[in-house]
This record gives structure tokens, sequence and C-alpha cells, in this order.
């Protein structure tokens, strides 16, 4: 589970610029001595030291490998990461602005007109996709919770935590809580998922979704017991665990239910991606592209990330745009109750 990845067909991988795979073309050409000993400015839309300042700090050195260009991550925190996407989207298209967004959480603000989400997720142009997180729902062991049937049969509203209105923690509840028929009252505001996992250590949140990454720790621990998750094929500590299908194929209505936690995972299919602003020259796009899958496939950063704990799920700077696409171009009722989930209203 710690080193899951896709491999390309580039899977015994030489150093330099030359191991990308243009051949002679005079395009490439062009392309790779463009990077050459240029900078690439990589923004994180978050403070150092989270999960998407060490992905980018730990990848970094291999972008630079493969692309022959120097690599400055530039940390520019500000509205849940809507500051650094739009600074990404909004920057000059010339191929020496990229950086990591958070995609779901962006979807959902641009689903939502969120003031300030002023850029479009179809749009962007995609190097590729680090890793997807999967989606658990974790109980605390002070909540007396162990199993989702213990939840759904308390008799009681169960007290779920998550961070802002539109945030990834927010919405997962909002939307599988109205759809399962969870009786749960979400306590939102909280600045980030590790001050809701404190919350819990104190009993005042019973549950919370978050990403099965970020929930390990507790899970190893003892702290919290993962009582459902999002996959259709559970590996790992997932397996014999329920999944959100499992529950609404047994209910009501289970098309129109199972219709929707689609459109919901497909949030989380578009994780964090590399991105640069629309409209970079296809050459550079390409080039970089390949560099991207490149640093990705290089088996010592796949052993970093995995030594660092973090997982990794490549999707190419192609798939990303269809599963950008997906992800924003819901049906109708569909959409409208993502609205009223991220704006609150349910």
């Amino acid at each position: 589970m710690r080193r899951q990845f896709l491999k390309t067909a580039a899977a015994v991988l030489t150093t330099g610029v030359a191991a990308i795979g243009f051949g002679s073309s005079a395009i490439a050409q062009d392309a790779a001595e463009f990077y050459k000993d240029n900078v690439i400015k990589w923004i994180v839309p978050y403070d150092p030291g989270g999960g998407y300042d060490e992905y980018s700090r730990i990848i970094a050195p291999y972008l630079e490998k493969y692309s022959g260009a120097r690599v400055d991550i530039v940390n520019m925190p500000g509205s849940g990461g809507m500051k650094g996407a739009v600074e990404i989207f909004n920057s000059p298209a010339d191929g020496t602005y990229i950086g990591i967004i958070n995609g779901s959480a962006m979807v959902t603000n641009q689903l939502a007109q969120i003031e300030g989400a002023d850029y479009r997720v179809s749009e962007y142009e995609y190097l590729g996709r680090i890793v997807a997180d999967k989606r658990v729902l974790v109980a605390s062991k002070l909540s007396g919770i162990e199993t989702f049937e213990d939840l759904m049969q308390n008799g009681e509203p169960e007290i779920v935590g998550a961070t802002g209105l539109g945030g990834s923690t927010y919405v997962d509840a909002v939307i599988t809580g109205d759809v399962l028929g969870i009786e749960q009252r979400v306590v939102h505001g909280f600045d980030r998922s590790g001050d809701i996992r404190t919350a819990m250590l104190r009993g005042d949140v019973h549950a919370m979704w978050g990403s099965l990454g970020s929930a390990l720790k507790g899970i190893k621990s003892g702290d919290h017991t993962v009582i459902l998750h999002g996959e259709k094929n559970p590996t790992g500590v997932l397996e014999g665990i329920p999944s959100i299908y499992d529950v609404a194929g047994a209910q009501d209505d289970a098309e129109r239910k199972v219709r929707i936690l689609e459109s919901w995972e497909a949030l989380s299919a578009v994780g964090r991606p590399v991105a640069a602003p629309p409209g970079v020259p296809e050459d550079r796009l390409a080039f970089l592209r390949e560099a991207f899958s490149a640093a990705m496939n290089d088996p010592e950063f796949v052993a970093a990330a995995a030594d660092a704990d973090r997982d990794l799920l490549f999707a190419s700077g192609e798939e990303m745009g269809s599963i950008a696409a997906a992800a924003t171009e819901l049906e109708p009722d569909v959409e409208q109750l993502f609205v009223a989930a991220i704006r609150g209203e349910i």
C-alpha cells in the first residue's frame, strides 16, 4: 500500500534529459534547451510541513533530474488552498510555473461558486497526479463505536468533525450522511484535520472523514477505528470493512444512491495533481509531462515516498484532464445536491 503507483511504459529509466524520450526532434531539443539551467517555480498552496509540502519537496529533486531545471518550492497558503490554486491558474503560461493543488476541494469550491474560486479545474494544463486519497470514516476509541453498525444503531446523533464549509472532510460527511441516512451532527470550523483528531482524543468529537494516509497514525496507535470507506475494491487495512457501496446497495433507491456516491468518489479521484496554467506551449507541456512521469517512476523517488509513509497513485497529464472533466461535469440533480452540501444547506 505504501508504494502504490501506476507504472508507465518507461520501465527502466536512465538519468538526464535524454531519458525523457523525445528522440532527436527539433521541437523536443528546443524544449530541453529552454529548461536546461532554467528555474521552475513550484507553488504549494499550504504552509510548510503538511502533506502537500512534503510530497512537493520529495519529488522536486527528481523533476530537476529529468527536466534539467532548478525547482524552487514556493509556499502560498490561504483560503483553504484557493490562493495558491488561483496563483497557478493565473501565472505566466511559459512553462516555468507549476504547482500541486487540492483537487477535490478546488472542484467543490468551483461547483458552489465560492468567492475567490477564480479558476476552472478542467482548464489547467496537468502534468499528472501524485496521489488520490482513499476516503475513510474513522471513529474515536472514546466513542465506543467499533463498527458502522454501532454508529447506525446508537439511537442518538453522532458528532462528526469537519473543517470549513466546502472542505473535503465536510463534504464527505454531509454527502454520505444524507445519502446513507446517517444520524449525525456535523460540527465544522476546525482549522485543520489535525485539530479534529485532537478533539476526538478529548471525546468532543466521535468521528471524522478523511484520507486513509492521514488516518494511519491513529489507526496504528489504536486511537481510531475505520468503520466505513469509499472503495469499491478495498485492499490492505480496508479489507473486511464495509464500503459506502455495500451500505447503499442494501438500501431503498439503491441505484440513485450509488450514482450520487460515484460522483462523490470522482472528487477523490482528482486527488493531488500537479498543474500548470492554461496555454503552456505544447512542446513545453509535453516535455514537463514526460519529466514528471519519469520522476514519479524513478525507483529512488518511490523509495523516498515509501520511507516518508506517503502513498503514490500516478495518473498521466492526459488522464488527469479526463478525471477533472468527470468531476466537474455532473448531472443536474447530483450537482444540486453537491452545491447544497458545500454551502452548508444540508
